[in-house]
């Protein structure tokens, strides 16, 4: 790694000095201006040669990224995903494919990282640098079962294991498919509480939730304890696809679930390689 060697001027040394002293990786316009005890025009001269000098980056309006001198674009990428999205919104927790990939659910690197959040924002795609964030909605009867995680000195909010599987299986869009949240199940098998998927799928008011979860575990031929408890209380009427993001051309049906299987199981488990 090769520290940058630019010149700074009195302002950029102290704003970057006062950052750095307090371990700051997110700051704002308004931060700057207290620290440099300046106007919002100073404060954003001094900002916006930082950023020439490639000291800073900016986030979205107002709010910037600090790059330390002994990093390169490389040193930081790494855990700028996760620096960022507390400084974002307020209320989110990190779900989804990006979820399944920390929990180690999937192999598979999503090159957008879907932060749940119960208030819609304006900007719902925001790209930076070679990061993509995507903001999905929920409504705040769904907006529950996430912990605290910390990497390096960044703590971020993430849908616990459980709670990644019942999003997975509402919105599969946001997962890679069905298939993936198939492959997900399987290799999480081991490391989750299934009453607690079973207790939060319920907690969705989701139908449809319950159905995929007792297919797919009678599928994958696991927790039949489960599946049994599933179908002696489901409601199975109107169907509904199994993969709502799947060609709607019907296979076959399953009764026990009020499922329409819109997948081989070829296309469902494909990722065993057979």
């Amino acid at each position: 790694m090769v520290t940058q060697n630019i010149k700074l001027g009195p302002q950029e040394t102290k704003l970057l000095f006062s950052l750095e002293e307090k371990g700051v990786s997110i700051f704002t316009t308004e931060d700057a201006k207290k620290i440099l005890d300046s106007g919002s025009a100073s404060a954003w001269l001094v900002i916006s040669g930082l950023k020439k000098k490639g000291r800073v980056r900016q986030i979205e309006k107002g709010k910037y990224l600090l790059i330390p001198a002994k990093a390169g674009i490389e040193g930081y990428w790494a855990e700028e995903a996760w620096v960022v999205v507390p400084y974002l919104i307020d209320e989110y927790y990190v779900g989804f494919w990006t979820a399944m990939n920390f929990w180690g659910m999937t192999e598979q690197i999503p090159n957008t990282v879907f932060v749940v959040t119960p208030k819609r924002k304006k900007k719902r795609i925001l790209k930076f640098g070679n990061q993509r964030y995507e903001f999905v909605t929920l409504s705040r009867k769904k907006f529950f079962g996430f912990i605290e995680e910390k990497t390096g000195k960044t703590t971020f909010n993430i849908s616990s294991k459980e709670k990644t599987i019942v999003d997975g299986l509402m919105h599969p869009q946001y997962c890679g498919g069905i298939p993936e949240v198939t492959k997900a199940m399987w290799n999480a098998r081991k490391d989750v509480e299934w009453k607690k998927v079973l207790e939060l799928a319920e907690r969705t008011g989701i139908n449809v939730v319950l159905r995929r979860l007792g297919y797919l575990l009678d599928v994958l031929k696991i927790e039949s304890d489960i599946s049994k408890i599933i179908m002696t209380s489901l409601k199975r009427y109107p169907y509904q696809y199994l993969d709502p993001d799947a060609p709607k051309e019907k296979i076959e049906y399953s009764k026990e679930y009020g499922l329409i299987i819109n997948l081989t199981k070829n296309e469902l488990l494909g990722w065993r390689g057979h």
